[in-house]
């Protein structure tokens, strides 16, 4: 068996590198996932991590940007235009320049924690597996009542 010098999860989020190698590239766009890895070939079709990422990153760059803008709105009092032009590109910019890496990362995670999508077992039949609980019988042994 192949023994691979993984990177941390946190080093090949910022490296947008392959997380069992941390050599080959993860995205074959600027989302999009490649399907393998070219240097080691491990195959990406675990990786979803959905709209996680780019929660994360509209949330922290938000409130970031959001308090920057405040502090400076109060303290020098730009004119409107002014900050319109400023705090639109620092929310946009922002957000570009993190959602790689806040996937690459999310990817990675789900790589070492071997993340799968859930699956039921047995769903089994209504009533069975004692989950099912008689609530008239045990109200009334409480209230001493016969039924």
């Amino acid at each position: 068996m192949t023994s691979y010098n993984s990177p941390s999860s946190l080093e090949a989020g910022l490296k947008c590198r392959c997380p069992r190698c941390g050599q080959g590239k993860l995205f074959s766009g600027f989302l999009g996932l490649a399907d393998k890895c070219e240097v080691c070939g491990l195959d990406y079709g675990f990786a979803d991590p959905a709209d996680g990422p780019a929660f994360f990153v509209m949330s922290g760059v938000g409130v970031i940007v959001v308090a920057a803008w405040a502090w400076w709105a109060i303290a020098a009092n730009p004119p409107v235009w002014l900050q319109l032009a400023v705090v639109f590109p620092a929310v946009i910019g922002g957000c570009l320049a993190t959602l790689r890496p806040v996937k690459a990362w999310l990817v990675a995670e789900q790589f070492v924690h071997k993340a799968e999508e859930g699956r039921i077992a047995s769903p089994g039949k209504h009533g069975e597996g004692g989950f099912c609980i008689d609530r008239r019988a045990t109200s009334d042994r409480q209230t001493g009542e016969q039924p």
